[in-house]
Order: C-alpha cells, then sequence, then structure tokens
C-alpha cells in the first residue's frame, strides 16, 4: 500500500505545482521551461508507474460492498469521461461550456470506479483524484481559468466523442489484461 500512496503524492505533488504560479515560474526562471516541462513529465511519469505498481500489489482490504449496480453506472460514466479527455485536447465546443474538460473527465472516472469498488486500494487511488480534480478545478478558477469561446464545427465535437469511444472500447476489451478485472 505504501508505494501506491508513495506514487499518488508524486503524481499529485508535481501536478499541484501550477496552482503555485510563483514557484512554476521561480522553477522556469532557474532552470528553463523546455527543462521544467521535461522534469515535470518525468516526475508525473515515476508518479504514475508506482500508482500502477503500488494498486496492482496492494493488499485487498473490504471496507463497503459496492452496489451491484455500481458498475453500471462505471460503464455509462466512463464513456463521457473518455470523451471529455478527449476534448480537453482537441479543439471543440466542449471548452465553451466547461472550463475544466479533462478534470470533469477524471471526476466522472473516479465517481464510477468508487461506486464499483469497495477496498481501501480503490478508495486511496479514485477518492485522491477524485478529490484532486475538484479542488485543482477550485483553484484554476481562482486563477481566473475562463471558457473559451471559439467555436468549432460539430464535426469537431463529433470527433472528440469519436475519440473517446474509440478509447473507451478499447478500454472495455482491455480492461482484464491492464487492469485483471473483465468489465464486459
Amino acid at each position: 500500500m505504501s508505494i501506491l500512496v508513495i506514487g499518488l503524492v508524486i503524481f499529485i505533488g508535481v501536478h499541484s505545482v501550477p496552482s503555485f504560479s510563483t514557484l512554476r515560474l521561480d522553477l522556469i526562471a532557474r532552470i528553463g521551461e523546455g527543462s521544467y516541462k521535461a522534469a515535470f513529465a518525468v516526475i508525473a511519469l515515476v508518479g504514475f508507474v508506482l500508482i500502477i505498481v503500488g494498486k496492482a500489489y496492494a493488499d485487498f482490504v473490504p471496507l463497503w460492498q459496492p452496489p451491484a449496480w455500481g458498475r453500471h453506472i462505471t460503464f455509462a460514466l466512463m464513456l463521457p469521461a473518455l470523451a471529455l479527455f478527449a476534448a480537453a485536447n482537441m479543439p471543440t465546443n466542449i471548452k465553451r461550456i466547461t472550463r475544466h474538460p479533462m478534470l470533469w473527465g477524471v471526476t466522472l472516472w473516479a465517481v464510477g470506479h468508487m461506486l464499483a469498488n469497495g477496498d481501501f486500494a480503490s478508495l486511496l487511488l479514485f477518492g485522491t483524484f477524485g478529490a484532486y480534480a475538484l479542488l485543482d478545478m477550485w483553484s484554476a478558477n481562482n486563477r481566473g481559468a475562463s471558457k473559451s469561446e471559439a467555436r468549432f464545427s460539430i464535426k469537431q465535437d463529433a470527433a472528440v466523442v469519436g475519440a473517446g469511444t474509440v478509447v473507451y472500447a478499447l478500454f472495455a476489451f482491455l480492461h482484464p489484461y491492464m487492469f485483471g478485472v473483465a468489465i464486459i
């Protein structure tokens, strides 16, 4: 369990740096923007790998019995979650609706997975990510995040939904191989 916790601290910690603009700007001034981005990516990757390894080897400590419908809700939430992930990095009208498509995607992913899992390691993993996503949205809003005013063709929105759907289908198929749990 400690590997999971260390991974979460590293991953969430490095992703919290941009919330402290003075710290971020100071780091960029000291080491340069390219080095900052490279260090950020390497540290985030180390945290991500530790999270995966930590979750895989964490003891199963049941906390609650997930509701029978929780798995179905998770399956339903993942399509919009993955479309929102795609929307964060593609030109789309979704950014006119929400300032934080990726963070909303993380929130849906976390809520869904907490409904489908009732163990301590899952609570740590999904609860931490869900809480971080909500806190980061609040922080970004306080720093002046705004919705996009750019308008795009409905084809762009369809492309985002299509990309999310393709990733959704891949995860549905690969989930047992990647995470040891069959979902279909």
